[in-house]
């Protein structure tokens, strides 16, 4: 089924145009990748999805749905977002970081569910330790895991390989993909890492300059030459 549609959105930061006339779904229980090069409008994709940007023409809809507002109404609907960065609190514990995914859910919901602490099982140890202390690997586990809070339809991830040592990437790629598994939530990545790809995708799109110049499936997207073909574009 169709988690995610979006339908010939265009995206202005002032007079510059990021997107133009973009068209991309996401599927439930699949991983989806968005391939292209640095500066070509991939994190301004996600950034609309959530709303961290208008769109100036189209539209995106999650099961069907129309989606608008401001981020934390999408967050309400079903949205998660682990941007480029992580963006943890590094001042808060790990557990208060945790906590913050609380925001969209009832009171009497509010607590973290135990499949974090099965998929990232470091954190259950480190929940007193201040986020800013954390390993980049680490502070992208608790990134991912906050995300998991609310039990999202739709996970956006940006960049998670980004500083991260080899052998954690590989951890954090079997993670997500037992939790898109498990769970049926569909996944919306982008990611420049080229075996994070291969292993974890089963779709993808390929952006460059705001326009969508192509669209891969499951066995060109298992392949690095078609992949690394894509990445250089």
């Amino acid at each position: 089924m169709t988690a995610l549609t979006v339908s010939d959105v265009d995206l202005y930061y002032g007079a510059a145009q990021a997107l133009r006339s973009v068209s991309a779904k996401a599927e439930s229980g699949k991983i989806t990748c968005v391939l292209g090069r640095n500066g070509v409008g991939k994190s301004s994709l996600l950034r609309a999805i959530m709303g961290h940007q208008p769109i100036r023409k189209g539209a995106i809809a999650l099961d069907d749905e129309t989606l608008q507002g401001a981020p934390h109404a999408r967050a309400g609907r079903g949205l998660a977002y682990v941007p480029q960065g992580r963006e943890i609190f590094p001042l808060l514990t790990v557990k208060e970081n945790l906590e913050t995914g609380y925001a969209r859910l009832p009171r009497r919901e509010r607590n973290v569910p135990a499949d974090v602490f099965e998929l990232f099982p470091v954190l259950k140890s480190m929940l007193s330790r201040r986020g800013g202390d954390l390993s980049g690997g680490q502070q992208q586990q608790l990134a991912i895991g906050r995300a998991m809070i609310g039990a999202p339809r739709l996970m956006l991830l940006d960049e998670p390989s980004e500083g991260i040592q080899p052998s954690i990437v590989q951890e954090i790629a079997r993670n997500v993909k037992r939790l898109n598994a498990e769970t049926g939530v569909a996944v919306l990545l982008v990611e420049q890492n080229l075996d994070l790809i291969v292993s974890m995708a089963r779709r993808g799109f390929v952006i460059d300059k705001g326009r969508i110049v192509a669209k891969l499936g499951p066995e060109e997207i298992a392949s690095r030459e078609v992949v690394r073909k894509h990445l250089a574009l």
